[in-house]
């Protein structure tokens, strides 16, 4: 019963292969574009995934013509199929729609030399009105223990470990993965209660993105670390990162791979779970621990 975005089946290789030769350099263009202005590696692997979308739909509803020749008719028909046939969200259909008017300027403003006439006509046409906000889950303190006995008891103890890390350092799941081992040594140990990464983490942002410090509730963490550590050290796995890349150690866990854990978790405590869910169970922790307002202010705002 996990928190659900409704995915696209819109693409696939053998459609891929199919679109406008014109179209497919425009992407690979585009892709180039971004990375030169240091947009993400994430943000630009979600704008090609969105763009392909909008290019398989063209291959398919718009007789495969050029991107730049698009009408504002063919806008308003592949904005319609987006919300009633594949069934998205206003909130997923105004992100696509984003993207392709972010496309359209680069073209008007960077390649106007090849399209002299081009005009951004997405930027034109309504956006679907908004959706009612998801309710956030609030887990209470037994939930979390319960969810963390429930792993442990099945031995899942990398997953008990991201989930006790999540409730005691309130951070986004980016920065999760990037946790490495030796932040959680004594000599890392501040205000008496608390792991400081001696490093900064890299958190969501551009290519060279905005680094923060972050904290960790040490003697909550700590038993779900050592369970992880010590399973590691039975099956053999050697790496810097806490979470490693299962096919390449040297490497850390993709973030995506932590969306079907929040699943598992889900169906564990029979409630939406998502990663950010815990970060309110963190400042509560904090809290309890007596630490001082001014410290919980500046380890919960980072």
């Amino acid at each position: 019963m996990g928190r659900k975005t409704r995915q696209n089946d819109l693409t696939s290789p053998e459609l891929l292969a199919q679109i406008n030769t014109s179209n497919a350099r425009l992407i690979d263009d585009y892709l180039v574009y971004l990375k030169s202005i240091q947009r993400s590696e994430n943000t630009i692997n979600s704008y090609r995934n969105d763009l392909e979308i909008a290019m398989v739909w063209i291959l398919q509803n718009a007789d495969n013509k050029n991107f730049v020749d698009l009408t504002k008719r063919n806008i308003i028909s592949f904005q319609n199929d987006l919300l009633y046939k594949h069934e998205n969200s206003p909130a997923r259909v105004k992100r696509i729609k984003s993207v392709l008017s972010s496309l359209s300027t680069y073209i008007e403003n960077i390649l106007d030399d090849e399209y002299p006439d081009f005009r951004n006509i997405v930027s034109k046409i309504e956006s679907p009105a908004g959706a009612a906000v998801r309710s956030k889950t609030i887990l209470t303190d037994t939930q979390c223990q319960n969810l963390l006995d429930s792993l442990c008891g099945k031995k899942q103890y990398q997953k008990a470990c991201l989930a006790a890390l999540a409730m005691y350092s309130g951070r986004r799941k980016s920065e999760l993965v990037r946790f490495k081992v030796h932040y959680f040594d004594d000599s890392n140990i501040v205000f008496g209660s608390l792991y400081r990464t001696p490093e900064k983490v890299k958190t969501k942002g551009r290519a060279n993105g905005k680094y923060i410090t972050c904290y960790t509730l040490a003697s909550k963490f700590k038993p779900y670390f050592d369970l992880w550590m010590g399973q590691r050290k039975d099956l053999g796995i050697d790496s810097e990162w806490l979470f490693p890349l299962k096919s390449d150690p040297s490497k850390h866990m993709k973030a995506a791979t932590l969306n079907s854990w929040a699943e598992t978790f889900s169906n564990i405590l029979g409630v939406d779970v998502y990663l950010h869910c815990f970060r309110h169970h963190f400042t509560t922790a904090l809290a309890e621990q007596g630490l001082p307002d001014d410290v919980i202010k500046t380890v919960v705002d980072v």
